[in-house]
């Protein structure tokens, strides 16, 4: 018989060769008084909407011996309403968390000999994503003289036309940066790609006012896919719902990789009970976008380099060790997150209060450090 060691041994050699060594993907989850890491809504889902979503979701429970509408077709046309741009219920594919979508997307456009790509700094998840599913990988990089982490349309159609993957990602607002791409960036890229062209917007709803979405462009081009989720500006991370919408044809293609009826009924029911109040719940965002916009204001007034931010939260430059400033901000009940960026942390933009602590965290840590 095995010893303990030597079955894991054994099984870790059974391991993909992709996935060997790879931990999973996660933030550090501290329980402190202020956690500012996950880009979560800092607001709770209001007493009405949440007695909507549980009268909706009782309404389910005598019938949870059947499996759910396995196409979700009246969630989908709630969604598509939602976006508008002309769509239909056919061009929205719902998921659990858009990760659940982008996923379905390598399954069907990506895979063993197939490469997806992206602009690093970004969505982490999004490489990872690509390795559970067989997919390779190309980095492009981000950058000027004068903005360590742009994106330009001649920069990134060269990567594109040099390396010609099969899907690229594009975030807008970018994460962890959080500025959103001028669109321009993303027609030069569907210029050069021979394949689909995928735009991140999960933090759509946060973006000053005057910066068009992705959605826009859709009818002009087939091969554009545009992610979206309820888990930030709708409050409804546990939720789990995330959607894309795309060309007739992409979603068809996507549902012979979907698991069977992956998405409950019980979570279909609490979307569209959500969706029903979707302006009750984004008033919250409003709340969330003047203290982002306090955060910029005042680590500038204080000389402390910071992204411009379309999202719920804002990359900041520390000035030298990050993890010795993140330790610093968590001694004091403060959790951001260091996403990997030598001297840059991210911070969400939280309630009214949780702002004032990070910042008053933060003065006392630079404080320190000088």
């Amino acid at each position: 018989m095995s010893t303990p060691d030597h079955s894991a041994e054994l099984v870790r050699g059974l391991v993909r060769d992709e996935l060997r060594g790879r931990r999973p993907y996660g933030a550090p989850q501290h329980d402190v008084p202020v956690r500012l890491n996950t880009n979560e809504n800092a607001h709770p889902v209001p007493a009405p909407v949440a007695a909507a979503v549980a009268k909706a979701v009782t309404a389910e429970l005598a019938g949870l011996n059947r499996y759910p509408d396995r196409d979700a077709w009246a969630l989908r046309a709630d969604l598509a309403g939602y976006l508008g741009h002309g769509l239909d219920a056919g061009q929205v594919w719902p998921g659990n968390g858009s990760n659940e979508v982008q996923q379905h997307l390598l399954q069907a456009f990506g895979g063993p000999g197939r490469h997806a790509m992206g602009f690093a700094p970004s969505y982490s998840m999004h490489p990872l994503l690509a390795a559970a599913t067989g997919t390779g990988w190309v980095a492009g990089t981000r950058g000027h003289d004068q903005d360590p982490f742009a994106l330009t349309p001649d920069g990134a159609a060269a990567a594109v036309r040099a390396h010609r993957p099969q899907v690229v990602f594009l975030c807008s607002p970018n994460n962890p940066t959080g500025t959103a791409l001028d669109l321009d960036v993303v027609e030069a890229v569907l210029a050069a790609a021979p394949g689909l062209v995928v735009v991140d917007e999960a933090y759509a709803e946060f973006a000053r006012p005057g910066t068009p979405s992705a959605l826009s462009l859709m009818a002009d081009h087939p091969r554009l896919v545009v992610t979206r989720t309820m888990s930030k500006a709708f409050g409804f991370a546990g939720g789990r719902v995330g959607y894309l919408a795309a060309a007739t044809e992409v979603v068809a293609a996507l549902q012979l990789v979907r698991l069977p009826y992956h998405l409950s009924s019980i979570t279909q029911a609490a979307a569209r009970a959500a969706l029903a109040h979707t302006d009750e719940l984004l008033r919250a965002v409003e709340d969330i976008k003047a203290q982002r916009d306090r955060i910029v204001r005042e680590l500038r007034r204080r000389g402390v380099r910071t992204a411009d931010s379309d999202a719920n939260f804002v990359l900041f430059a520390v000035g030298g060790d990050q993890q010795a400033v993140w330790r610093g901000l968590l001694a004091r009940g403060v959790l951001v997150r260091d996403v990997g960026l030598d001297g840059w942390l991210r911070v969400t933009a939280g309630t009214q209060r949780e702002t004032g602590a990070f910042l008053d965290a933060l003065a006392q840590v630079m404080e320190e450090r000088t």
